[in-house]
């Protein structure tokens, strides 16, 4: 069932209907269909998730929008200012077809579909629909990525609220508990300060920070580990947070963490500070992975530097070799270059940063050192 996701500015949101509508037209498509997900949160401000049951919401150029909803989830969708943005409402009851409601609300042969509309959905829609369906993401993403100041002051809120929890690292991750353990507590804080879920945590001690995306484990920290701590998640108005810190319980074990954890800090603030107005993506990725490749760690950085955030954590623009894509005020991404040894530990620095007319603000305000915790 969906859920309206708070207070809306219902000029913003006919505003980006009215976006969207002019960008499909541009595309040449003869309309958008739009599943929930985070495209359906930015068009109308409904937040929540597909089912069995299909729920719509279509967009045709030179038309009247329609959100098509099941009857028994239609009291989810009763915050949406369905009628101030325009939007006509059809239910639909088991046993009725929701697919032939879309089919009659569309003129033309060409839409786009929401790129993570479930396949149960997207086939179902070609069947009834006809002609030819692309996906919607190159369209809605030319506007998702260029956040307004009221997406950038939600940025910002995300970023203190899990700056709040890095700063509250030393009351969990201690010598004699496990990774899941920490990230147990972890994940409470995250709500506690703010967010409305702890959408992934991520506690990578010693080996296991090698590894990027490592989750939880029952591995026990020990003295000298170096941890990676990757946090974040939505605040109730949906808009995320991403960062990333790494510790140190005591004396690091290896004698080389000092002199590497350096080389990634500079290639951290290399990256953030070559973000401005016109620089590609992948310029900022160049910046960050010639400072780790020219110090001898070239093959121990294995992804991208960033990638872009909002309504969901990874969005675009991704900060990317090959991504020429310039730079436009109110694009934000993430920059967080890592080096990871394989089998004995890695370390990773991640702020969210947001283009400005003239440079880069960074959201997240933490210390970007290595962080000494007690032994």
């Amino acid at each position: 069932m969906s859920t309206h996701i708070g207070p809306v500015d219902v000029d913003a949101l006919r505003a980006r209907l009215d976006r969207a509508t002019t960008a499909a037209s541009i595309a040449g498509l003869d309309g958008l269909l739009v599943t929930p997900g985070s495209d359906l949160r930015y068009l109308i401000g409904a937040g929540g998730s597909s089912f069995e049951r299909l729920t719509c919401l279509v967009v045709p150029v030179g038309g009247t929008p329609l959100l098509v909803v099941p009857k028994l989830e239609h009291p989810g969708y009763a915050g949406v200012p369905t009628d101030e943005l325009g939007v006509e409402v059809a239910t639909w009851v088991d046993g009725e077809d929701p697919y032939a409601l879309v089919a009659r609300a569309l003129k033309g042969t060409r839409h786009a579909v929401s790129d993570m509309t479930p396949a149960l959905h997207a086939l179902r829609l070609r069947d009834v629909v006809g002609g030819e369906q692309v996906l919607a993401g190159p369209v809605l993403r030319e506007l998702r990525m260029r956040k307004d100041a009221a997406e950038v002051a939600a940025l910002r809120a995300a970023g203190a609220a899990i700056d709040r929890v890095h700063a509250r690292m030393a009351e969990w991750l201690a010598v004699g508990r496990t990774e899941r353990e920490v990230g147990a507590d972890v994940a409470e804080a995250i709500v506690a300060e703010g967010h409305a879920v702890a959408e992934f945590v991520i506690v990578g001690s010693g080996p296991n920070g090698a590894s990027p995306h490592h989750d939880l484990s029952d591995r026990v920290i020990e003295a000298g580990d170096v941890v990676v701590v990757d946090i974040g998640g939505p605040l109730p108005g949906g808009y995320c947070s991403d960062s990333t810190r790494t510790y140190v319980l005591g004396e690091p074990r290896h004698d080389d963490v000092w002199r590497t954890y350096a080389v990634l800090q500079a290639a951290q603030a290399a990256a953030v500070g070559a973000v401005r107005p016109g620089v590609a993506c992948e310029a900022v990725d160049a910046a960050a992975r010639d400072v780790i490749a020219d110090a001898g760690f070239g093959e121990f950085f294995v992804h991208r530097t960033g990638h872009g955030i909002g309504l969901d954590v990874h969005e675009e623009p991704y900060v990317v070799g090959g991504n020429d894509l310039p730079l436009e005020p109110g694009m934000a991404f993430s920059v967080e270059p890592g080096i990871y040894l394989p089998g004995r530990w890695g370390a990773r620095i991640e702020d969210i940063v947001v283009v400005t007319a003239d440079g880069v603000e960074s959201v997240n305000t933490r210390p970007r050192e290595l962080v000494v915790l007690p032994a």
